[in-house]
């Protein structure tokens, strides 16, 4: 596997990461032994990038992969989110970009995890209310006591980085971007690259909907987070299905998945996008990973584009827009 340097740091990951949100129940019940067996396999198959976040689980993923990381602490990057906690009270506001709660969260999120150090402390939304400035200020102080060696930050509009960067090097930005969700290249992108910072691509997938996980919501388990996505919702869903099934072809003319598929193509988009699909099963690990061997010609990459233009999905790409890209 060719590793990939990874931002302005001195990290080289694999060309997908793992992203571990399935594993805490946002999908479906979750089974611990599973995902700890996918931990280690991924492990042996040279993923060495997780992703992670306090909110997954309130610290049930933190502890998981604790567990998985007996012994291979050295050989992983571990990017781990704060969270956007709701309010008490009756507003209901989300937020997780005050000084207190990123400091609070950073320090739970080491204690959880048993490590000295983060390895990169994302901030997962820029709070409008909140001057980022003060947010990364309080990030900055975490990198000098040692509980950080990076910041990140998560669904930062390209002002947003530029503002953040005047208080500290920010490595990368994490942001939805798949076939079906392409808003990155109209701006986010380019000001990662004018920076040398690492892209992080969650939902690469399409919350399963690539993998042919999601034709009727009727068929997602309780609990199932999906079940109330936009682009998952009647009057949508017929639209975007249309779509899934000329993506099918195409894949079927690649010999691949339509899973495989939709990786295939994040990673050619430059060295410094990093897919992180999210998985709780040795199978579809295994799955997703065959995607780095697949290559993309010009025709091939100018017949996704036709088909998944900006704003092709019908719907859109998170239930509450306002909370993202800011």
């Amino acid at each position: 596997m060719e590793y990939r340097q990874f931002g302005t740091t001195e990290f080289k990951v694999s060309p997908m990461g793992l992203g571990c949100m399935s594993m805490s129940g946002v999908y479906g019940p979750a089974d611990d032994a599973e995902s700890i067996a996918t931990l280690h396999r991924a492990f042996d198959l040279g993923i060495n990038f997780l992703d992670t976040s306090a909110s997954y689980g309130n610290g049930h993923n933190h502890e998981l992969i604790a567990k998985a990381l007996k012994d291979r602490r050295e050989r992983i990057v571990i990017h781990s989110k704060s969270g956007s906690p709701r309010a008490p009270d009756a507003s209901g506001s989300r937020s997780g970009s005050t000084p207190q709660y990123l400091t609070e969260n950073c320090e739970q999120s080491v204690k959880r995890l048993g490590i000295d150090s983060l390895d990169i402390f994302c901030m997962s939304r820029v709070d409008p209310k909140i001057p980022v400035e003060e947010s990364v200020g309080a990030m900055a102080r975490l990198v000098e006591q040692g509980k950080t060696r990076y910041i990140g930050l998560s669904e930062a509009s390209a002002n947003s980085i530029r503002l953040a960067r005047k208080v500290h090097p920010i490595v990368s930005l994490q942001m939805e971007y798949s076939l079906w969700s392409r808003d990155p290249e109209s701006g986010n992108i380019q000001a990662c690259r004018e920076f040398g910072m690492g892209f992080m691509a969650y939902s690469p997938l399409g919350r399963g909907f690539f993998a042919g996980a999601v034709r009727d919501v009727k068929d997602l388990a309780d609990g199932d987070g999906r079940s109330h996505h936009p682009r998952f919702q009647p009057g949508n869903i017929e639209h975007n299905l249309k779509l899934l099934a000329r993506f099918e072809e195409l894949a079927g003319e690649k010999s691949a998945t339509p899973a495989q598929l939709a990786l295939a193509w994040l990673m050619a988009q430059g060295n410094d996008v990093i897919p992180i699909p999210s998985n709780k099963s040795r199978k579809h690990l295994e799955e997703n990973l065959k995607a780095v061997d697949i290559k993309l010609s010009r025709e091939d990459l100018a017949g996704l584009d036709a088909l998944f233009s900006l704003g092709a999905a019908a719907g859109p790409r998170a239930r509450d827009m306002d909370r993202v890209n800011i």
